[in-house]
């Protein structure tokens, strides 16, 4: 059996080690310490200014972003259906309910058109959402331009779910800098990863200390343990912040391979019968994150399920691309806009291994393969 081609395995520079030993020996190997303040003061940087809290998650960091907009239980929040399961389990954790909208085909991400309806209809009840949650998926900006301009019609903060889209841009902007808070995932197949951990940003201060006040049990500045209210150990090591630190500043460099990537499939694929790549809208630029291609007739050569089966007996790691959050059986009674569009994209989408450290022999094994099949 040749060897494994993971999807998107953790990418490590010689650096990223260096900055991670530098950091044990300081002995700050607690979730304190000078590599979490530096990590978030280059992650702000990073997105043109603001503050950014270190996390131990990003699924943490969009819970608080969410208590932060004042969400609370019996609530309801707008929510992308196109995602992983954590985007709506963070809306869970509030104790509110979730309302899904569907994709649109442009960008794959939130349709503007249907949230535009989901806003009016609960204006006109007179019971607007707490919060408008959009998720920027693989490494694709959602339609903010048109997203920004609803919530600020109706008055309802806006949430970005940004776990799948560091470095990613719209309208010049960076994925994550337009609502009242965002959250990026440092996951091990993320762009950068700290193996695991998350960032919360916003642009006002008081937001991001009142999320670093919660993230650390809600702890008083009081010589003793003193608490009024309830706090989550959501903080990030000093160890893993130095890891981050080191990765961010690769960025740049982990985008243009991850796009090559996606260039070399999309020049050696392109001309197989119904099969097409995830687009990317004019105003927006993807990270590519995961490269993602779709089998977009009714009655293509070969089925997606065959493709990943194929793959597979190859020892080449390919995923379904995300199931719609309304048709988890988690979510199944919640209320849902639209759906077909999210639906299709799972059943006819995948997603190829990604790396920008996949070599070049290994994704010429994944090329002859799709191709072998059609």
């Amino acid at each position: 059996m040749p060897e494994r081609v993971y999807l998107s395995p953790p990418e490590v520079f010689p650096g990223d080690r260096e900055a991670l030993l530098e950091a044990f020996d300081s002995g700050w190997i607690a979730p304190v310490g000078p590599a979490i303040e530096a990590f978030e003061k280059a992650f702000a940087e990073f997105m043109g200014g603001g503050y950014a809290v270190a996390l131990g998650s990003g699924t943490a960091a969009l819970h608080l972003a969410l208590l932060d907009a004042g969400v609370k239980p019996g609530d309801e929040v707008l929510c992308s259906t196109l995602s992983f399961v954590a985007s709506a389990n963070a809306i869970a954790y509030c104790g509110a309910r979730p309302v899904f909208i569907d994709s649109e085909r442009e960008s794959w991400n939130l349709d503007p058109a249907l949230l535009a309806k989901a806003l009016e209809e609960r204006a006109q009840a007179g019971a607007l959402p707490a919060a408008v949650e959009v998720v920027h998926i693989y490494g694709q900006c959602a339609n903010m331009e048109a997203i920004c301009a609803l919530c600020a019609q109706y008055n309802v903060p806006l949430i970005e779910d940004a776990a799948e889209a560091l470095g990613a841009r719209c309208e010049g902007r960076p994925a994550g800098g337009f609502g009242r808070m965002s959250a990026f995932s440092f996951n091990g197949n993320k762009l950068i990863t700290t193996a695991g951990g998350g960032m919360l940003w916003s642009a006002d201060q008081e937001q991001a200390q009142r999320a670093r006040y919660l993230a650390s049990q809600a702890r008083l500045p009081d010589r003793g343990y003193l608490h009024e209210e309830t706090g989550y150990n959501y903080r990030m090591s000093n160890l893993l912040a130095a890891l981050g630190r080191s990765q961010l500043a690769n960025l740049p460099e982990r985008i243009r391979r991850r796009r090559a990537v996606f260039e070399r499939y999309r020049e050696a694929l392109s001309d197989l019968p119904g099969l097409s790549f995830m687009p990317e809208p004019a105003e927006c630029e993807s990270t590519r994150w995961l490269t993602c291609i779709l089998l977009d007739t009714e009655d293509p050569p070969v089925e997606p399920e065959a493709l990943i089966d194929a793959l597979e007996a190859e020892n080449i790691e390919a995923r379904s691309v995300w199931r719609p959050l309304h048709c988890q059986p988690l979510f199944q009674d919640c209320q849902v806009y639209g759906g077909a569009v999210a639906e299709k994209l799972s059943t006819r989408g995948i997603c190829l291994p990604s790396s920008g450290m996949l070599t070049r022999d290994d994704q010429d094994r994944v090329i002859e393969t799709l191709r072998g099949c059609f």
